[in-house]
């Protein structure tokens, strides 16, 4: 018989998804075009050394691992592996 769980996903796994998804395409936006900061503030914050857009995009990345992470936590708290029948 299988095991069953009436749990279910909380908002906290979508919202994960979503912002894992938005930063995920910010990281890869600023990883390949690294001027769109200066066009959307319309200053050079950096001076044109680029330390800014490196600084995005390691923060990018981070969060959206931490949340890619979270966001697997979430789904297997209600999706437990269960055992498997010896065949």
């Amino acid at each position: 018989m299988p095991f069953h769980t009436d749990r279910t996903i909380r908002t906290r796994f979508w919202l994960e998804i979503v912002l894992g998804s938005v930063f995920g395409a910010l990281f890869l936006v600023t990883l390949v075009w690294r001027d769109w900061i200066e066009l959307l503030l319309g200053a050079d914050p950096d001076a044109g050394s680029g330390a800014v857009e490196w600084l995005v995009v390691a923060a990018t990345a981070l969060v959206t691992v931490l949340c890619a992470l979270g966001a697997r936590t979430e789904w297997r708290r209600t999706h437990p592996v269960t055992a498997h029948a010896v065949r």
